[in-house]
Formats: structure tokens, C-alpha cells, sequence
């Protein structure tokens, strides 16, 4: 693939990260669905573009939705749903499936408690729960275990449906 192919599909990526992200913040539900979705554009642009232009996909699209003015959803794609596709990606590289859920839920833990911080010190309204913090950190975990089983799904329906299905065709031309 040329410099060029990858310029543009960066940009399409980016685009489509940058709108899905937006959506998430205007639409009044299905906000994580919407993030879920957008952070599984990075694995794409890794398998089509490679790790490189994945990583200005991810900096041009965290940049655009801060501009955009979808500042707790960026705060989420930047810390989080956006550079989870990376993390996903160098940590089962190591093919050590022992190592893989710990390292994911050190990432995640350290991205909430980011995230919080962030918005703590950047927003005015002030996260309350009646239920204790170990609870709400259990739930999360648990519901990032199954964030992380979604995402692997759809990056293998994306890589069978899209990827090998068009590198397929490419090799029947030739």
C-alpha cells in the first residue's frame, strides 16, 4: 500500500472516529455502544495502515473531538476507548494469554482513575454513588472484561468480513 492510500484512509478513519464520537455525545443514549464502536476503528487502521498511521489516526481524532466540543466523550476516546486498541494490540502480540487479563484491567484501572481525575479537575459537576467504590470498581471490571470480548469480536468479523475477504480479491487479479 502506498504513503498516499494510507494519507487517505487515515483520514477516513479519522473522520469516521471523530463523527461516531460526536454522535456519542449528542445522542441521549448508547454512549458507550458509540465509544465501543469508534475505539474499534484503531485495530482496524493497525490491520489496514499499520501502527504508525494508527497512532496519527488516534492524535488528529482525540484533537478533533476536543474541537468538536465533545469534551467528556473525547476525555473518554483520549484516555481510554482510543488508545485501548494499542494496548490491545502490543499486549496479546506477547501471545501469553496468562499475562493478557491483568495487564488489560492495570490499563483499564489506570485509564478510570486518569479519567477521573481529568474530569474532577476539568468539570464542575461532582460524581456521587450510594454504592461503595469497590462495587462500582468490581462492576466496571467486569464490564470492561466484556468490552474487551465485544472488541475482539468485532475485530475478528471486520478482519474476516473486510480484510481477508479484499486481500482475497487482490490475489485473484493478479
Amino acid at each position: 500500500m502506498s504513503n498516499a492510500q494510507k494519507i487517505a484512509r487515515g483520514g477516513l478513519y479519522t473522520a469516521l472516529t471523530v463523527l461516531i464520537v460526536y454522535f456519542s455525545n449528542i445522542l441521549p443514549t448508547s454512549k458507550l455502544s458509540l465509544l465501543t464502536l469508534a475505539s474499534a476503528i484503531i485495530p482496524f487502521s493497525i490491520l489496514t495502515t499499520g501502527v504508525k498511521n494508527s497512532a496519527i489516526v488516534y492524535a488528529a481524532s482525540a484533537v478533533l473531538a476536543f474541537l468538536i466540543g465533545a469534551k467528556g466523550m473525547a476525555l473518554s476516546y483520549a484516555v481510554f476507548f482510543g488508545l485501548y486498541g494499542f494496548v490491545k494490540y502490543y499486549v496479546e502480540s506477547l501471545r501469553k494469554t496468562l499475562y493478557e487479563i491483568p495487564l488489560k484491567l492495570v490499563y483499564f484501572n489506570l485509564s478510570i482513575f486518569i479519567i477521573y481525575k481529568l474530569y474532577s479537575a476539568l468539570f464542575t459537576a461532582e460524581m456521587t454513588s450510594k454504592l461503595p467504590v469497590y462495587a462500582i470498581i468490581a462492576a466496571a471490571e467486569v464490564g470492561f472484561v466484556i468490552y474487551d470480548y465485544a472488541l475482539t469480536e468485532i475485530i475478528a468479523y471486520i478482519d474476516n468480513k473486510f480484510i481477508k475477504k479484499k486481500k482475497t480479491k487482490g490475489k485473484e487479479k493478479s
